[in-house]
């Protein structure tokens, strides 16, 4: 069974529901949490906050986390799944927030650094990684890693 059957199949036997905020992945992850038919038991919105104001306006992200860490930070990543959790009422909130490439990298945050963020009622979990390969291939591995996180962390 792949990753997504496995992750629909939990959520859908424990009613659990599941949001996402994206910006590096700009609606990819919502989009593949919804390619299988039935999502909807468990998927009712996700939000894609591309820019910084976005994140505050939408998400809530505070004005001075965005300058004091940055968009692909920790900190912002937290905020992002936990103003999802609460605007989206889940269960569950995945944030994705990266630089994809091939530019807007630095020697602190190299194309390919991926922050993520996993907010449910037990608490908050954030995981950066350092993914390979062009913006594509950097985006489609941050959606698939969400993924395959969420379905560990569902019982």
């Amino acid at each position: 069974m792949n990753v997504l059957n496995s992750l629909t199949a939990k959520l859908l036997a424990k009613q659990l529901t599941v949001t996402c905020a994206e910006s590096c992945t700009g609606g990819l992850l919502a989009g593949e949490l919804t390619r299988l038919s039935g999502s909807s038991a468990w998927f009712e919105t996700g939000f894609v906050t591309y820019s910084n104001e976005a994140k505050h306006k939408l998400l809530g992200v505070r004005e001075e986390t965005l300058a004091q860490y940055g968009a692909v930070s920790r900190q912002t990543v937290e905020e992002m799944a936990a103003g999802a959790l609460k605007a989206a009422d889940a269960d569950f909130a995945l944030s994705i927030s990266g630089i994809a490439g091939p530019t807007g990298g630095s020697a602190e945050k190299p194309v390919g650094t991926v922050w993520f963020g996993l907010a449910s009622a037990e608490g908050m979990e954030a995981k950066c990684v350092k993914f390979e390969g062009g913006r594509d291939e950097v985006r489609a591995q941050a959606v698939a890693f969400a993924i395959a996180w969420l379905d560990m962390v569902v019982q």
